[in-house]
């Protein structure tokens, strides 16, 4: 409500500042033609008689003129502002208020307040960073070469987006390099292959630097996208392990030695815990779940600050693939926290081990008749919660819509998680008795509506600017239409306009001397 509050009077202040602005443009440009008209050295009284004179044998066709001016320059307004915000989603007024006005009139800006809250720990920065954070990697994405490519070979259709491979390639670039690279044959080349667009080019770029060194990231590069199966993915990250567990040894060495070193052992933490999450992932596709979830919690162990990349999550599709719900319950209560950032497996995890309680014998007739108990209220308080986080997955895990390939990225909330979480844990949802039924008759009850997109509302200075057009071509054309009339509201709102202004000048004529006065109009 605060937050609402304050928003309103920071757009309520823009408003009033560029309402100012504009009405002071036109009052200076008014200023300035009546004396360039009236640039003679004459005193203050006649300047106002003839300035009134001068209002007064205008015609009806100036106001007509004068409207429809203000008529044209507002439309133009309008569209440069319809037309900026169609191409880059905020209003330019808005963002010249906030970028250069807000300042002056003692507004926060925000990235001192950022700054601001950085200081209180790097912990709690990295955190709100991370939950402010929309679009996702998936933590149980598909390997390119041995899963991806088979709907390719298949169809002869792309099973990624652009827009989600692109947002891999950045992934890469930030995870697996540095600034350090070029010190390093092997890496530059790596570097330079990350950014490659074409599959085939990045595949030559890797063998190129393994023809040079040991490079774990070219390794990982063959891993994820030339091994056709998970057993040869598996073999190479192996290899990528080997290679990585030497470098990072070296730079946890000297990573205190500068800035340049930290920067290496950072990237070279990176990528040996995507190595091993990866081969875990590849010990959970080949059968080998006990194996993979040791691999997960040793990790989870040796770097437990490197939340980023999700790995509690492939450990509890991992616990469920195995039955282990105590264990799932375990994890659950680490992460399943209100400061840390939810998800939908998190959620609905959450709201299966509860619906298993009950699931079994729950009946909506037996429960419509008695009331619900305890347990099943909780159980369906548990499912309302997980919809409400995500209400695209249960039309997944009922089968009313048909799964696809998860992507490599995911919207937290959207279409796209549900669609990755359904594609791992559906099977899971079928292995407890009863739970999809007791899904089934209590995830419409809750009061979430599903929006198809969230549709931007148009910024208030579209619609101010927007009014101002209509007003001011409305006076033009009751200008046209009525002009004797219209002068006289004209004339009556010029002099009132006027009214500030002669007060002023009376008062300065009579504290000035007229020579003086005569000196100043001269110049």
């Amino acid at each position: 409500m605060a937050e609402a509050a304050t928003g309103f009077l920071e757009q309520l202040k823009s408003c009033i500042v560029w309402s100012w602005t504009y009405l002071w443009t036109v009052w200076f440009f008014i200023v300035l033609f009546l004396v360039y008209i009236l640039r003679v050295p004459l005193k203050i009284n006649d300047n106002l008689s003839t300035v009134s004179m001068f209002l007064n044998t205008l015609t009806p066709k100036f106001y007509v003129a004068l409207t429809g001016t203000s008529s044209l320059i507002s439309g133009l307004i309008l569209i440069f502002e319809w037309w900026y915000f169609r191409k880059y989603g905020t209003s330019f007024i808005e963002q010249v208020s906030v970028s250069h006005l807000r300042p002056l009139l003692g507004g926060v800006d925000n990235n001192s307040s950022n700054n601001s809250n950085s200081s209180n720990g790097d912990s709690d920065s990295n955190r709100q960073s991370v939950s402010e954070c929309k679009v996702w990697r998936n933590p149980l994405n598909l390997f390119r070469g041995a899963e991806y490519n088979r709907y390719t070979w298949v169809t002869g259709r792309e099973p990624l987006t652009y827009y989600d491979m692109n947002l891999s390639a950045q992934d890469h670039q930030t995870f697996f390099t540095c600034d350090s690279d070029h010190l390093r044959p092997a890496d530059a080349i790596m570097q330079k292959a990350w950014r490659e667009r074409n599959p085939q080019a990045r595949i030559s770029a890797a063998h190129e630097a393994l023809e040079i060194n040991e490079c774990a990231t070219a390794y990982i590069l063959l891993a994820e996208e030339e091994a056709t199966t998970i057993a040869e993915a598996e073999k190479l990250f192996k290899q990528a392990l080997k290679a990585g567990d030497g470098c990072y040894r070296r730079s946890q060495q000297l990573q205190h030695h500068g800035s340049q070193y930290e920067a290496q052992h950072r990237r070279d933490t990176n990528v040996l815990v995507y190595i091993k999450r990866r081969l875990a992932m590849c010990a959970r596709r080949l059968g080998r779940t006990r194996e993979a979830v040791k691999m997960m919690r040793d990790l989870m162990k040796e770097f437990p600050l490197l939340s980023m990349f999700n790995i509690h999550e492939n450990l509890l599709e991992a616990l469920l693939e195995l039955q282990a719900y105590a264990d799932v319950q375990a994890v659950l209560a680490k992460y399943d926290d209100i400061s840390l950032p939810k998800s939908a497996t998190i959620c609905y995890t959450a709201a299966l081990l509860k619906a298993r309680a009950v699931s079994d014998k729950f009946s909506p007739e037996a429960a419509s008749r008695r009331g619900l108990s305890t347990a099943e209220m909780n159980a369906v308080e548990a499912i309302h919660r997980a919809v409400e986080f995500n209400p695209h997955v249960p039309k997944y895990l009922l089968e009313m819509k048909s799964l696809i390939l998860p992507p490599e990225h995911i919207l937290k909330r959207g279409d796209s998680e549900a669609i990755a979480y359904a594609f791992f844990h559906l099977a899971h949802w079928k292995r407890v008795e009863g739970a999809l039924n007791l899904l089934h008759c209590t995830w419409e009850g809750t009061f979430h509506e599903v929006s198809v997109y969230p549709k931007k509302e148009l910024p208030f200075f579209i619609l101010f600017t927007a009014g101002l057009c209509s007003f001011t071509a409305m006076l033009a054309l009751l200008t046209h239409q009525f002009p004797e009339l219209m002068g006289v509201f004209a004339k009556a709102f010029l002099s009132t306009l006027f009214a500030p202004l002669n007060f002023v000048m009376e008062k300065v004529e009579s504290v000035l001397p007229s020579s003086l006065w005569h000196q100043l109009t001269r110049i």
